[in-house]
């Protein structure tokens, strides 16, 4: 059997106490100068092990701040209405919200379409980085109608969710929604929000809520890091009809 090589080695120890949970999610690894004297190796090949610690979803390197533990991936399913805060619930995970920018912008094509209004409109516009256990995890971008918008960010977001708000403070709630999810990769203001670089993997969804009546009431465009979730949902396979008598005797005649 080939003996393991030193990177193999280094890569095993760290990813075994990640897995021990003495290096928890969010921490800081040690650096590299700390992980060279510590494993007597090359500076080669501490950096292959953390390569291939990133390239199995272990850790992150974060420009200038050092490489760190990231949460084990997350399988969301896509059963129900739901929003970030209650997802990071149901995983035991903690849920913050960094709020980059709040404004009333005119609505595009692609928006005014979604909310049911006029393009050029005003609506109140909305930019969120949503965390996990201190990781970022998600841009959210979200458009609402601009009265109730207003009375959306006169709330402190980075505390209540708008899910939230708008059933419980404003009543208005929240009956079904429409997902469009794709590929694609990081823009930079993205990127920039979520720690990634330019062009990464991610996952984006766009959400068009409704609330009673089938009105439209909130739009989101929302962009996952595509190594720390995934989605999963459950299809229900619709019975093939079943040929009438009459219908079987005209296949029949054919």
């Amino acid at each position: 059997m080939a003996e393991v090589p030193l990177y193999g080695k280094v890569e095993e120890l760290l990813a075994s106490e990640i897995a021990r949970g003495h290096l928890q999610p969010g921490d800081r690894l040690p650096s590299e100068d700390e992980l060279l004297r510590r494993f007597d190796v090359s500076r080669i090949t501490v950096r292959r092990a953390i390569q291939n610690l990133i390239q199995r979803g272990m850790v992150e390197i974060r420009r200038g701040r050092g490489t760190f533990v990231l949460a084990p991936i997350i399988s969301q399913e896509l059963t129900r209405l739901t929003g970030f805060v209650e997802d990071m619930d149901t995983h035991g995970r903690k849920a913050s919200t960094r709020v980059l920018s709040q404004g009333v912008v005119a609505a595009n094509a692609a928006v005014a379409r979604q909310l049911g209004l006029i393009k050029g409109t005003r609506v109140m516009r909305i930019e969120r980085a949503r965390l996990a256990d201190s990781v970022p995890m998600s841009f959210d971008e979200t458009y609402l109608p601009l009265e109730i918008g207003k009375r959306i960010v006169s709330n402190d977001l980075r505390i209540k969710p708008i899910f939230a708000l708008l059933e419980e403070k404003y009543g208005i709630p929240l009956t079904e929604a429409e997902y469009r999810l794709e590929a694609s990769t990081a823009p930079a203001r993205v990127a920039e929000a979520l720690a990634i670089p330019e062009g990464f993997p991610i996952f984006r969804i766009e959400r068009t809520s409704f609330t009673d009546g089938g009105r439209p009431i909130d739009y989101e465009i929302l962009s996952y890091r595509s190594d720390l979730i995934r989605f999963v949902t459950r299809l229900a396979r619709k019975p093939a009809k079943k040929a009438t008598h009459s219908e079987a005797l005209t296949s029949r005649r054919r």
